[in-house]
């Protein structure tokens, strides 16, 4: 770690090294070039740390920075571009523009569930936007964590972007409190977004808030039941679970539930095997304090698939619940873990009243055929973003903003989100000519008010 890793890129920026058009682009590929030379190994870190499939690895780690990373160099120019502006007919003769600048020297913190996309998507942001940054991955996901230091350390000199190591909380409060920085992107727990938010009020930084929260995914009853168990089943248990955006809990119409557990049951031994503990297609839980956690959640409740687990492997055999009321302990906090909880409705509002005992959510995915299910639910309930009749497939869009709102977080990124979130937009007000009109001035006359009116009215 670094004495002090704030003031020579306060210096490096100050000079305008970030700011042009090459230089940005040039970081942008060495972060590219660097990324597919390790690609085995962060293939193999992530497996080391969370069990994750080559394929899970590759796609939703690698393979989706690669297209935040060609995205953003095939856009760049158009980003950086000053942006003209209408310019109302009372204020001519005159030009409005947007300049898109830097903001400085940010702090980006991420966790250990995707803990290379979710430390290297906002550096993306960052770099395109002229920024200088410094990087605090999880330690929790050490093996990864090892990686990224040297793709940082080797593409980048320590004076534009460096990285931060160690565990504990400490290491951040000490970096938000000693420094002033001009944006901090955090992606990890509320609790811990809370602690964040708290320490950045002191220097009245601007953060970026990425949580979390229980999001629902609901099945009404005029669905295609194989294609919604087909594709719940994948994103619910995919990364094993520990998805920000994972559907947290399903509320089934009641007159459907049976059959779409059927279907379910069926998906999960499709997938993962009847002995799903030697299957290559499943992660495995972080840690064992994570693994007790969701044991814990487990206890006292009517299992209808899997519920098995092996401590020492960190292995939780997808699990499907039954009979949750909505007071058991399992609906009081997200589960980020290989769980299901099932609940049912028979009418709509019952649906809204549920989701509202935990508000907010990051993420909801609904299946249904019905326009009609699809307006009430989207205008009736506050989240994130999410999908209609697919599961988590809204973040893998780089036209769409990914964040969430309320508990869930604020702010958003990805792709030109990930640029807008990095820069600040200076306004300029240009007037053209020699003309200046008298009718602002004082002293102040009854007629010229009169006529402001007209004009403001």
């Amino acid at each position: 770690m670094l004495t002090n890793p704030y003031d020579s890129k306060r210096s490096f920026f100050d000079k305008g090294n970030t700011r042009g058009y090459d230089f940005r682009i040039n970081q942008l590929q060495k972060l590219k070039n660097s990324i597919e030379k390790y690609e085995d190994e962060i293939i193999n870190a992530l497996n080391l740390d969370l069990g994750k499939p080559p394929f899970e690895a590759y796609t939703a780690e690698i393979g989706f920075i690669y297209n935040e990373i060609n995205h953003a160099i095939k856009n760049l120019k158009k980003w950086m571009k000053p942006k003209k502006l209408h310019t109302p007919v009372y204020l001519q003769p005159a030009n409005s523009y947007i300049y898109p600048e830097p903001k400085g020297v940010v702090l980006i913190i991420s966790p250990w569930n995707y803990p290379f996309q979710l430390s290297i998507a906002p550096l993306i942001g960052a770099i395109a936007a002229g920024n200088c940054a410094i990087l605090k991955p999880s330690h929790q996901a050490i093996n990864t964590e090892k990686i990224l230091t040297k793709i940082i350390e080797e593409s980048y000199n320590e004076n534009y972007v460096s990285i931060v190591t160690g565990p504990g909380s400490s290491i951040v409060s000490s970096l938000i409190e000693n420094y002033r920085f001009d944006h901090i992107f955090f992606t990890g727990s509320v609790e811990a977004g809370k602690k964040v938010l708290e320490l950045a009020s002191k220097h009245l930084t601007p953060v970026t808030l990425e949580l979390g929260g229980k999001s629902p995914v609901i099945v009404h009853e005029d669905v295609n039941l194989d294609m919604a168990a087909k594709r719940i089943t994948w994103a619910k248990f995919y990364n094993a679970g520990q998805t920000c955006i994972a559907p947290d809990y399903l509320l089934v119409h009641e007159s459907k539930k049976d059959q779409l557990v059927e279907k379910l049951k069926y998906y999960i031994k499709n997938y993962y095997d009847d002995n799903s503990e030697e299957s290559n297609n499943i992660g495995r839980i972080i840690n064992h304090k994570r693994f007790d956690r969701l044991i814990s959640l487990m206890e006292n409740s009517n299992i209808l698939e899997g519920g098995f687990f092996n401590r020492e492997k960190k292995y939780i055999a997808p699990t499907l619940i039954d009979e949750i009321d909505v007071n058991h302990p399992i609906m009081k906090e997200e589960i980020f873990g290989p769980i299901l909880p099932i609940l049912t409705y028979n009418k709509l509002s019952e649906v809204i009243d549920i989701i509202k005992l935990n508000p907010y959510p990051l993420a909801l995915y609904l299946f249904t055929e019905c326009n009609s299910v699809e307006d009430y639910i989207i205008n009736n309930i506050q989240f994130g973003g999410g999908c209609i009749n697919n599961a988590i497939y809204h973040i893998v869009n780089s036209n769409l903003p990914f964040g969430g709102i309320g508990f869930s977080g604020m702010g958003r990124y990805h792709s030109k989100y990930s640029f807008d979130t990095f820069t600040h937009e200076k306004s300029i007000f240009k007037s053209i000519g020699k003309f200046d009109s008298n009718l602002v001035y004082p002293p102040y006359k009854e007629k010229t008010l009169t006529l402001v009116k007209k004009i403001l009215k």
